[in-house]
């Protein structure tokens, strides 16, 4: 009889995401085993935990989760865990803090189709925003961007020192060219969007970040994408279903186009199961994390 198929769920936090609880039954998964308050020296341990206890036709059938809220501690874990392996005893692991690589790399994927399909364009050399940039979606959004050759700003609302570090911080770990600004009124705002290609807007939900007065500054502004489906949303005049439709408050710019928080939703959706699935049918062991999540994307849109 095929052993039952386990997910180890590994988070630092005090308590597991239900969404990503739901979305691994959804996945196929038997079994799920939640850890909660797991600190980075306990990843060994558990991991060697999970591999030993089965044999090799039943490791094919475990995997572990990383979750939390802190990306680079997610990555720490990630890595942890895969020196942890002792083959032939080896899992496959999969990283998504917050869910934010998902929906980083579903929102960047989205927006990325519109650029080409709308404006012939792509990502390099792109000036790129990312308001709410040092929120775990907001910091997974502007490394995938940056990796893609675009030159992006991690905005915050209230501290560049605040942007600029975590910009430092993820330039190192990734290589990508990330920098910090800071909007904190309407005309800092205006600033800063009047010579951006693409907005992402990662902020809190139910917070407007974006007026029609802001936008109406924007003059090459071509796409923009907002992931807050909770009212007021991030961007005036955007709507949660667009998917390429006019953002009729950027009145001076080169026919910029928008991507709704549902549609982004319904790729992130798609993506987290897609790489959920992929832990219980691959042959060999994975290790994923936000690049992976954002090849899948790709194919997705």
């Amino acid at each position: 009889m095929e052993k039952r198929s386990i997910l180890h769920m590994l988070d630092p936090t005090p308590n597991n995401s239900p969404f990503d609880v739901n979305m691994a039954l959804d996945a196929g998964f038997d079994v799920l085993m939640p850890y909660s308050n797991v600190k980075l020296d306990s990843v060994n341990r558990l991991t060697q935990d999970a591999i030993f206890s089965r044999s090799p036709a039943g490791v094919k059938r475990t995997a572990i989760f990383i979750g939390g809220r802190d990306l680079g501690l997610a990555m720490d874990m990630l890595d942890v865990s895969r020196q942890a392996m002792v083959p032939p005893f080896e899992v496959s692991v999969f990283a998504d803090p917050s869910g934010a690589f998902t929906t980083a790399a579903a929102l960047v994927a989205c927006v990325e189709k519109q650029l080409k399909e709308k404006h012939n364009g792509d990502l390099t050399g792109s000036r790129v925003l990312v308001f709410g940039g040092t929120g775990p979606v907001g910091i997974a959004t502007g490394i995938i961007a940056s990796l893609a050759g675009a030159e992006t700003f991690l905005v915050d609302h209230l501290s560049v020192e605040t942007a600029s570090d975590i910009a430092k911080a993820y330039n190192r770990r990734f290589g990508c060219t990330l920098q910090g600004a800071v909007a904190s009124t309407e005309s800092e705002k205006a600033q800063l969007i009047k010579k951006s290609d693409v907005i992402f807007c990662t902020a809190k939900a139910g917070v407007q970040v974006l007026s029609a007065g802001v936008l109406k500054e924007a003059t090459q502004l071509k796409v923009v994408g907002d992931v807050n489906a909770v009212p007021p949303l991030g961007i005036e005049g955007i709507k949660h279903n667009d998917l390429g439709a006019p953002l009729i408050h950027a009145v001076n710019s080169t026919g910029a186009v928008a991507v709704g928080a549902l549609a982004v939703g319904n790729v992130k959706y798609q993506l987290q199961h897609n790489m959920l699935k992929l832990l219980l049918e691959t042959d060999q062991s994975l290790y994923l994390d936000f690049r992976e999540a954002f090849v899948k994307a790709r194919e997705i849109v």
